[in-house]
């Protein structure tokens, strides 16, 4: 399957059991929701995955699993975190292996490193396989931005499609399109510059509180394509407040506690991270109710 760098790929949650072992149920209960509301991607294993406490067996269970449920109907795609190149394409390999259908790639991580050390990282990647990628541009978070010039470098590797716009600049989405055109699709990774991003030209949106939203997400996205902007400002006003849980430092835990409210998903994350409790859960709970119970009804064209 060829992947089409558009619409919404939900950056999707592990789901665990309280001994500590994937929910395999629950992960798949979330899936077809997110299929339900007509995302066009699947997205394993990045931030919101918990990828950093996952074992390479378990991505394989995770990776197999969603493959198989899907069955083709969107792709399945996994990220790559790794601080070492080889492990990295010991990875892309794997994916491969289990059936992913492309992957989405983060510069190494723990060394900061330089311009050409992080061109040649993607670069020797992309070689190992025929998978197409997509980078990850999240300076804030993980320190070393992808630049306009290291783009200029990657322009001619093929299997290099599209990137993650997460630098929070939404006047990148304008300089990637003056310095490439259509070459790299952009997909905004970050829900509070969303339907900018996308009026910007964005092809796409990785999302996060999709996970607990997905009808909701997918409306933005549809509607503000179609030149509903009207319609599409409307839910993306009502909907900042939960998407703001997306740019914490604890979003795993703020995003599963919405799944978990919306009945998608439960609470249960991996050591160090613990769930919610005192004045911030009373905080968080509140945000997300408050969403829950202005909820708003979905405009018909969201079903066509």
């Amino acid at each position: 399957m060829a992947i089409e760098w558009k619409g919404v790929f939900p950056a999707v949650t592990t789901k665990f059991t309280k001994q500590d072992e994937l929910d395999l149920d629950l992960f798949k209960k979330n899936i077809q929701a997110q299929l339900d509301a007509g995302v066009n991607g699947i997205i394993l294993g990045g931030t919101l995955g918990e990828s950093s406490v996952l074992t390479t067996d378990e991505k394989e269970i995770l990776v197999k699993t969603a493959v198989a449920f899907v069955n083709g109907k969107v792709p399945v795609i996994i990220n790559i975190a790794e601080g070492s190149t080889s492990i990295a394409i010991e990875q892309a390999l794997y994916a491969k292996a289990w059936g992913a259908k492309g992957l989405m790639l983060l510069p190494p991580m723990r060394y900061k490193s330089d311009h050409r050390e992080t061109v040649q990282y993607f670069k020797d990647i992309a070689a190992s396989t025929d998978l197409p990628i997509m980078i990850y541009n999240n300076p804030v978070d993980y320190k070393i931005e992808v630049t306009i010039d290291m783009f200029k470098e990657l322009v001619d590797v093929k299997n290099i499609q599209a990137v993650k716009e997460s630098t929070r600049d939404v006047s990148n989405v304008t300089r990637m399109r003056n310095a490439f055109g259509d070459r790299f699709k952009i997909m905004c990774g970050v829900d509070t510059l969303a339907l900018e991003e996308l009026l910007l030209g964005a092809d796409g949106w990785v999302a996060g509180l999709v996970c607990a939203f997905p009808a909701e997400t997918v409306a933005i996205y549809r509607l503000a394509k179609a030149g509903n902007i009207e319609e599409s400002t409307k839910i993306y006003r009502w909907f900042m407040p939960l998407l703001e849980l997306d740019i914490h430092p604890k979003l795993v835990q703020y995003i599963k506690f919405a799944e978990a409210k919306c009945g998608l998903g439960s609470e249960l994350v991996r050591k160090p991270r613990l769930i919610l409790e005192g004045a911030e859960r009373t905080r968080i709970e509140s945000i997300i109710d408050t969403g829950i119970k202005n909820r708003p009804t979905l405009p018909e064209f969201y079903t066509i």
